[in-house]
C-alpha cells in the first residue's frame, strides 16, 4: 500500500532522492566504495560540496549577491547560539519575535549574550497566530523571527522593514515559497523538513555583516571560519549533504521554487477548504496566518478519533498526530508531498461525515 507521509520532520522527500542515495551508499560515482566510506577531500565530495552551496544560492536568487551558503552540523538549534555570537556585540541588544516553541528557543540562547528584547509574542494565545504591528528598536544588533512553526501551524506571510540585521529561521519552509530573500542576512534551515535527512543544518549568510561584534569567537562557532574553509572546517555532514544536493536538484528541475509554490498553494487550498467545510473538524490556527506547511487541525467532537484513526491507518496516512502543546492532528505538507496524498486525506475526513 501506498503511505502518504505527513511527518512533520525528518519528513517526506522525492522518492528519486531516496534511489540515488541508496545506490550511493553501495557505489558512490562507480567509484567501488560508499559514500559512507569516501574522505570528505576527495575530488568527488568536494564537487557534491560545491554544487549543493551554489544550487542554494541560484534557487535563493543569491548569487553575485554578497552571499555565502554553507552546511554545518549541530541543528537548527545551535544556529540559535551561533547567531548571537556572530552578530551581537559586547553588551548588545537584540530584537525576537516570539511565535512558536523554536522561536522561544532561539529567545532563551541569545540572552547568554546580551540583552533580548521580544518585541512582539503570541504565546499567551498557544501561539495561534503571528504578531503583527510591532516596533524593531532601531539601535538593536539585529532582528531574529521564524517564518514557519510547525507545532503550531502558523506562517509568516509578509516581514518587517527594518534597518537592522535580519535573522530568520526557515528551518520548515525554506524553498517552498517565493520570497525576497535578500531581505534577509542570514537564513538558516534544518535540512530535515523541506531539504534533506536530519544531520546537517543549511547556513545562508551575508558576508559584510561578520567580524563587527568585538567578541573572541570559539572556531567552531565561528560563520567566518567556515565559509574560509568552504564549508569545510571540520569533517562535514557528508550523506546528508549529498541527499540535500539530490533535492535540490530534483526542486531545479521541477522548475525551482516558482513552480513549487503553485503546487504547494494547491495542496494547501485542498485541504484547509476541507478543514473549513466539513463540520466534523475545526483549524487551530487564525485563518490569515495558516502555514502552508504544516495545517493543524482538530476534532469537534472527540469520540470520532478512534474512528478517523482507524481510518487514516487504513488509507495509508502516516504521521498525522498533532503535537503535545496542540493535539489534535497535524498534516505537514512539505515539498515532495503529493497533490495526491492530500486528496486521500481530504476524502478519508469527507468519509467519515457520511458515517458518523
Amino acid at each position: 500500500m501506498k503511505k502518504h507521509n505527513y511527518s512533520a520532520g525528518p519528513c517526506i522527500l522525492p522518492q528519486e532522492v531516496f534511489e540515488k542515495s541508496a545506490q550511493a551508499i553501495l557505489n558512490f560515482n562507480d567509484s567501488g566504495l560508499s559514500l559512507l566510506e569516501i574522505s570528505h577531500r576527495s575530488k568527488d565530495f568536494v564537487a557534491v560540496m560545491e554544487e549543493a552551496r551554489a544550487l542554494v544560492l541560484e534557487l535563493l536568487d543569491l548569487k553575485d549577491k554578497g552571499y555565502q551558503a554553507i552546511f554545518l552540523g549541530g541543528g537548527a538549534s545551535l544556529e540559535f547560539l551561533m547567531v548571537p555570537y556572530n552578530l551581537m556585540k559586547e553588551n548588545g541588544k537584540a530584537a525576537y519575535l516570539n511565535t512558536g516553541t523554536w522561536a522561544s528557543g532561539a529567545i532563551k540562547e541569545a540572552k547568554f549574550f546580551g540583552t533580548t528584547t521580544v518585541v512582539a509574542s503570541s504565546e499567551e494565545e498557544n501561539f495561534n497566530h503571528i504578531p503583527k504591528g510591532y516596533t524593531i528598536p532601531a539601535d538593536a544588533d539585529y532582528f531574529h523571527c521564524t517564518s514557519n512553526n510547525t507545532i503550531f501551524g502558523t506562517q509568516m506571510k509578509e516581514f518587517p522593514e527594518t534597518d537592522i540585521p535580519v535573522v530568520c529561521d526557515m528551518s520548515s519552509d525554506i524553498f517552498s515559497r517565493k520570497i525576497d530573500f535578500s531581505k534577509f542576512d542570514i537564513i538558516y534551515a534544518g535540512a530535515q523538513k523541506n531539504m534533506g535527512p536530519a544531520g546537517t543544518t543549511l547556513v545562508v549568510i551575508k558576508e559584510e555583516i561578520l567580524g563587527k561584534t568585538g567578541r573572541t569567537i570559539p572556531s567552531m562557532l565561528d560563520y567566518a571560519k567556515h565559509i574560509k574553509a568552504d564549508s569545510m572546517y571540520n569533517t562535514p555532514p557528508v550523506f546528508p549533504v549529498y541527499a540535500s544536493l539530490l533535492t535540490l536538484q530534483w526542486l531545479k528541475k521541477i522548475g525551482g521554487i516558482e513552480a513549487i509554490e503553485k503546487i504547494n498553494d494547491a495542496k494547501a487550498a485542498l485541504l484547509y477548504n476541507e478543514i473549513d467545510r466539513n463540520p466534523l473538524f475545526r483549524g487551530t490556527a487564525a485563518v490569515e496566518d495558516r502555514s502552508n506547511m504544516n495545517a493543524t487541525f482538530l476534532l469537534n467532537d472527540e469520540s470520532h478519533a478512534a474512528k478517523f484513526d482507524e481510518m487514516c491507518k487504513a488509507a495509508g496516512i502516516n504521521g498525522l498526530p498533532g503535537h503535545r502543546s496542540v493535539g489534535g492532528y497535524r498534516a505537514s505538507m512539505y515539498n515532495a508531498l503529493p497533490l495526491e496524498s492530500v486528496q486521500v486525506l481530504a476524502d478519508v475526513m469527507k468519509e467519515l461525515e457520511t458515517i458518523v
